[in-house]
Order: structure tokens, then sequence, then C-alpha cells
């Protein structure tokens, strides 16, 4: 059966196709039925099922006759070990932090905060609390106090699970003096704080409150497989909002080890034994789905990975990595490519790996440009998808199906909607568009299992920010386009669509074009305020590594470029050459903040940013193209 049976059925027989799909999954109470609608567009999928998510991850595959195969393989090049742990041996670690947890009065329905780096503790924790039914959220290691007292507030742990530090390239980042300082600005108190010290920086213990690691698990009960009901909150992952305060996205158990399990044959053609590698993060969504619960509940070996796409040592660790581990499948995001790309252009790093194991490159997180692609399929000489999905989504919303059946590649396109998503391009009244047209993304209701049911304590907020604008809708947030193949086009967030004297762009477009020119490695556009136009578009382009041509030069060729490709229409007229472009973490280009800046408005510095100094020198050299007057940061 092809993809276009598999997703007919998804839409004809919803409850039939999720009925079947979850029988993958080890229930110790099968649900009664697949949908339980709730009335007033809120819907849960298997709420009356009974399961466990630490067991379907864990304790299955050593049952089974998997114990001795790896299960998280770390690979640390910031601390230069390499460590790799059984089924067996993480069930066990799982166990007895499961039991120290359980010790310390953390039961079913407890949220619980980790705060940790990548290392393989980080994902035993999540299991842990999975194990017991406690509620984890995990916030971003080394992530500013302020609001990590923010989320403490909002979800109220029982709990913290720390590390003393995290590692970056050439510094030392403590987290225990930004973890003390959100405990002291919160209103609620966590009762403990487990912290696993690291060598490179031991972190000092508040008596009575901090109890360290290993100590913690000494002597205590291992913890069994606590069930809980399909519906009961695997976890809250806090995104930022536009508004400022962070939304928690829950994430409900039975659809989200049903659906994340469907993907990993389905979407990343993985088998059960082999090594998956998302190289992300374990505080965003990725390192959710595809670092611990995906590859683990597919009985998959994971790569946890503690180093950078480059300077860790250097543009052929992502290559060594796979070639090292037989990374089959390996998953990240455009800008780390992008970031390899500009280091090492012609790939030398790539030829020095064998790479033939390798099956695919996957890439999510922001829209991959057609230059980023195609660099990656000539190197590595394999196909490479991109695909779109949300933190809110948890899974893929529209990818290529290569492990079902691998549809032909349109560059610029993540391909079709995966099962159970009915996504429409509507306009600003909620009427359907005609094919090619650009619009608002929207899902029609129900959204799959594994997706956001609600916001953690905040349904009027959920309904406000996805319901409300589309009625019988979920609203993305992201503009774009579906042609007559049925192949989705992503071209901005709908805040990057920019109108320019009554003409709606898409700022992505313009940055397809920007990423052509030869020697930009990135690029940005953004709309600034115009007041003959309303909008005008300006573009940031960042050079490709050994090109010292004049910098005026090029813009001027990037200017005639998009007058070339998109037309006058774009009143394209202003480039400016920096050397780095203001980012999240995640690596997510803050083009909202860029916008602020840009028109001299104020605005709040984003919790989520990499580096802060980098947007002064934006607003330096929007300055210098008689941009960006004097503004406050709030």
């Amino acid at each position: 059966m092809g993809y276009a049976d598999i997703y007919r059925k998804s839409m004809q027989d919803p409850e039939g196709f999720w009925m079947r799909q979850a029988d993958a999954i080890d229930w110790v109470a099968k649900p009664s039925r697949a949908l339980f609608d709730r009335g007033d567009n809120l819907y849960e999928w298997y709420a009356d099922g009974l399961l466990n998510g630490c067991y379907n991850a864990v304790d299955r595959h050593v049952e089974n006759g998997r114990g001795d195969q790896a299960a998280i393989i770390h690979d640390s090049p910031v601390t230069a070990s390499k460590t790799t742990l059984t089924f067996t041996e993480l069930r066990d670690k799982v166990a007895l932090l499961a039991g120290a947890l359980t010790a310390r009065g953390v039961t079913k329905g407890d949220r619980v905060i980790i705060y940790m780096p990548m290392v393989p503790e980080a994902l035993v924790a999540m299991l842990a609390c999975a194990r017991i039914g406690a509620i984890h959220s995990v916030v971003f290691g080394g992530f500013a106090a302020n609001e990590l007292a923010v989320r403490i507030d909002d979800c109220r742990p029982k709990a913290i699970l720390a590390a003393s530090c995290g590692i970056e390239p050439g510094r030392v980042v403590e987290y225990k003096p930004l973890l003390d300082g959100a405990i002291e600005m919160a209103g609620h108190k966590p009762e403990v704080c487990i912290i696993l010290q690291r060598p490179q920086a031991e972190a000092t213990l508040v008596e009575g409150r901090d109890i360290d690691w290993h100590a913690a698990q000494e002597g205590v009960e291992p913890a069994d497989c606590v069930p809980v009901e399909g519906n009961h909150p695997a976890y809250i992952l806090y995104t930022s909002g536009t508004t400022g305060a962070p939304k928690g996205v829950v994430r409900a158990t039975g659809g989200h080890l049903v659906a994340l399990h469907w993907t990993m044959k389905n979407i990343y053609n993985v088998e059960p034994g082999e090594v998956f590698w998302a190289a992300s993060d374990v505080g965003w969504v990725v390192g959710h789905s595809y670092i611990c619960y995906g590859p683990l509940v597919h009985g998959n070996t994971t790569v946890v990975f503690e180093g950078k796409p480059v300077g860790t040592p250097d543009a052929g660790t992502f290559w060594r990595v796979i070639g090292e581990h037989d990374v089959r499948s390996f998953f990240t995001a455009p800008t780390a490519i992008r970031a390899v790309k500009r280091e090492d252009p012609k790939g030398v790093e790539r030829e020095k790996y064998d790479l033939s194991g390798l099956r695919a490159l996957y890439l999510a997180g922001e829209r991959a440009d057609p230059d980023t692609i195609e660099w990656a399929q000539s190197i590595l000489r394999k196909p490479v998808y991109d695909h779109w999905w949300q933190t809110e989504t948890g899974w893929t919303i529209a990818g290529n199906p290569a492990g079902l059946e691998a549809l032909p590649v349109k560059i610029g396109s993540p391909t079709v909607a995966m099962p159970g998503y009915d996504v429409r391009i509507l306009d600003e009244a909620g009427h359907p568009v005609k094919s090619g047209e650009l619009g608002a993304i929207a899902v029609k209701l129900p959204l799959p299992p594994g997706t956001l049911p609600t916001l953690w304590n905040a349904e009027d907020r959920f309904r406000k920010s996805y319901l409300s604008h589309f009625p019988g809708y979920y609203e993305t947030g992201d503009a774009g386009m579906i042609d007559e193949d049925g192949y989705l086009y992503i071209m901005a967030r709908t805040d990057d669509v920019i109108n320019v004297a009554g003409h709606r762009l898409s700022t992505g477009a313009m940055e397809e074009v920007l990423a052509a020119h030869p020697d930009v490695a990135e690029c940005a556009v953004i709309g600034v305020s115009d007041d003959l136009k309303g909008q005008a578009p300006v573009g940031f382009v960042c050079l490709t590594k050994g090109v010292n041509r004049p910098h005026d030069e090029i813009t001027a060729e990037c200017v005639k470029l998009v007058r070339e490709r998109i037309g006058p229409v774009a009143a394209f007229k202003l480039a400016v050459v920096v050397d780095r472009l203001p980012k999240t973490r995640s690596g997510k280009i803050l083009r909202a903040t860029m916008v602020k800046i840009a028109d001299g408005a104020e605005y709040r510095l984003p919790a989520t940013i990499d580096d802060p100094a980098i947007l002064d020198e934006i607003r330096a050299a929007l300055q210098g193209i008689g941009l960006a007057p004097a503004a406050a940061q709030a």
C-alpha cells in the first residue's frame, strides 16, 4: 500500500486507522476507541487506555530480547568522551532514578523540571518521570534564570533535576547559579533539586534542598512502571509566545507514543535495531520526539551528541559521527548544514568518512532553502528530505514518507501532508484559495494523535492562539501554498508575509533568491516600515568563508538578482553584508526582533537568543544604510 492509500484511509476512517496504529504500542488496558470528542473543538486520543511511556521505550525491548542492544550512544567532542548504554543498562538507571524521585514524594501527575545539557542522564531523567507518571518539563540547559523562574511558577514542579554545568566550545556554562537565581525569583519553590555533578564545574549544594545525583539513588528501591491513562500528560514543553509569557504545550502519553512509532519507519525509514540520530537538543521538541521517545519506542539506538556542527573540532564532526556509529537516518536543522557549508563549501571533510550506511538527511526547524538542499545533496550523494512540523504538533505535518513510499522531491517543498493532517490554505476570511495561491496554512480539526490537546492551565489561550482565527481549524501561523500535485510550500511565518504597496510578498521567496548567490552562505530578508509603500524588504547576507570581494559589489548583485527573479514589484533595493545573523539556540533567525531594530521600535531581548551581541552588530549594519534610529530595549 502506497502513500496515497494510507493517507486516504486516515482521512476516510481515522478511527479505524489510528486504532490499527495503536497495536504497535503495549497497553496495560487497550483504549475502547481512538478519538474522544470533548465538544467545542477540543479532542483527545486513546483517553481511556492504560499504558506507560517508559515501558514502551525501554522495558519491553529488554523483555523482547533487545537488552544487549545499544539504546543510547553519547558522543561528546566537547569532553572528548564516548559512552554507550544498552537497553538493560538504561532500564536499570531509569528505575533507580525513578525510585529516588518516588522516595522524595514525587508521584503520578507531579511536575518535574529537567535542566540539563546533552548527556545520557537527561534522557534517563525524562524516562524516570514517564516511569512513575510524573510530568516532565525540560528547559534548555543554560536558559536565563528569569525564564526558568517563569516556567517554575507556571508548572509548579515538586522536583528539579539539573546538571552542574554545560559545555560550549571553549567555555563552561555553570547551570547551578542560574538554577539558584531562578528558584529565588520564583514564587513556587521545588521541594528537592537533584544535581548531576560534572567534573568541569562542580556546584555548591544548598543544604536541605539539593542532593547529589548519585547520593539520591543510594539504597532506594528501583521503581516499577506506573500505568497512566492515554490522555495523561507525558510532558509540558514551553514554546516562546509572541506576547511574552511562554506557552506550555501539553503532550498526551498515548497519542504521542503511537504517532512517533508510526513515523520511525514510515518517514525516517529505519528498522528496529538501527542507529538514528537527531542532532538537536533535549530542550527542544526534536529532542523530545526524536532523541528520546521516537527512536527508543521503535527499538532504535539513539545518538546523544554534545557538540556543534562546526568548531568541535571542525566542519567534519557530523560526518564523523555518522560514519563511526553507522547512522542510517540523520535529522538536523538547515542552519546547522549552512554552518558546515560556510566552513567547508567544497565538502572536503565529508570525503574523509564512510557514509555508505546513511540512507538520507532530514531537515526541519525552519525553511530549508534550495541552495542548502542542493549543496547537501551534491556532497552527500544521498536524498535530502525537508519536512515541516511544530513544537505544538510533536511530529511531521508535511514530509516525504520515505519508508512507506519515497515521493519525488520538489526542492522548496516539504512534500505532502502526513496521515491525519487535513491541510488547507485559507484566505483572511477563512475561505480556501486556489492551488498555487499564497494563504494561511490551517489544519482541519481534529488534529491527529500526538499533537497538543491544549496548553498547560491555559485553555483560553489555547483557543485564542490556535482555534479562534479560523473556526473548525488549527491555525499553524505559517503562510504557504499547495500546488496542483498536492505538494505544500511553506513560504514564511504569516508575520513574514510583507505588504509592499498592496502586493503580498513572501520574504522566504526573496531569501531563496539571495541564497542562490555563489558568495552568500546564509541570509535573511525582513520587511521594514516604509512611508510610501507600507513595507519595504531589506536583505542581510553572510558571506562564504574565503570571499573577499567588495561588499557593495555583492549587495548590488543581490538587489539585481531579486529584481530579475521576483520582479520590480518586490521593491528590493537594500541589502547589507553582516558577519552573522541573530538566532535562537535552536537556529531560528530572529526576524521579528530585526524588524523592530530596523524600525526603531522598542523590543524585548528574546529569551532564546544565542548571543545578544549580534543585535548590536545588526543595528550598526542597519544604521549604515540609513535605518535603525535609536530605540529602547524594553
